[in-house]
């Protein structure tokens, strides 16, 4: 089942398809608080489900892509990531907007910067936030820093009220990845750019969306595990729910 819900219903009802006995795909983000997950990933192991949280960019090749080339050393040890996505959503009823239901820049399009300096880092013992809020109390915008316990710190910006930006780069010491459409990947590019010049690297476009559904229809078979499970989730929820604390602190938070 695939709970498209608004940002705050996913847990109440993947949890209530998880005890009908459905497999569940949540759209992202599955929350934004970390004891909700482990209570959603709790009921699928009483029931025998799966669950997987809808971050489909990451099924992509491009990005698999990446991961090889920052493994493989071929920009050598990564020190900074970069990120940004956002466009305009300027209808006032849009649920993006409305604070009932847990929208907001940093929930909708934010969250795939924050999943993506993740996955490439690992896990942030450090955040920062900055948000814009609109007349609601909505984030329209936000600016956040990340620092990892590897010394890498990531920077992204999100927005609602902006044009289209959606960029993610990694950077080390020995040159940088740029990625000019990271989250659909609907024209696949990879910048390898080194002292020895630029090298375009091409992925096969494929949906992601489709290879997500593909990727969970396989674990419930048994033919493979899903790529992303509870620990993801966690560590996703506990970055935003650290990020959201700083932004109404006005200070950096330690997780």
């Amino acid at each position: 089942m695939y709970v498209s819900l608004p940002n705050a219903l996913h847990i109440e009802w993947s949890v209530k398809a998880l005890r009908a006995g459905k497999h569940v795909l949540c759209e992202k983000p599955l929350t934004r608080h970390p004891e909700e997950v482990e209570e959603a990933f709790d009921v699928a192991e009483q029931v025998g489900r799966f669950l997987m949280e809808a971050f489909m960019w990451c099924h992509a090749p491009q990005f698999g892509r990446v991961q090889e080339l920052v493994r493989d050393g071929a920009i050598g040890e990564v020190r900074l990531v970069r990120a940004t996505h956002s466009f305009t959503a300027d209808d006032p009823r849009d649920i993006r907007l409305l604070t009932e239901l847990d929208g907001g820049s940093l929930m909708d399009v934010g969250c795939y910067c924050v999943h993506a300096a993740r996955l490439l880092a690992g896990e942030p013992d450090r955040v920062y936030g900055e948000p814009i809020r609109n007349d609601s109390g909505v984030d329209v915008r936000i600016a956040g820093t990340m620092r990892f316990p590897s010394g890498v710190v990531a920077h992204f910006d999100a927005g609602l009220d902006v044009p289209v930006r959606e960029q993610l780069e990694v950077v080390s010491e020995e040159g940088s990845l740029l990625l000019t459409d990271p989250w659909h990947a609907v024209s696949p590019r990879i910048e390898l750019r080194t002292s020895r010049g630029v090298e375009v690297i091409e992925p096969e476009p494929v949906d992601p969306y489709r290879l997500e559904l593909e990727n969970l229809s396989e674990a419930i078979r048994g033919d493979s595990a899903p790529l992303l499970g509870r620990e993801d989730a966690l560590g996703q929820a506990r970055a935003l729910e650290a990020l959201f604390r700083s932004a109404e602190r006005g200070e950096p938070v330690v997780l």
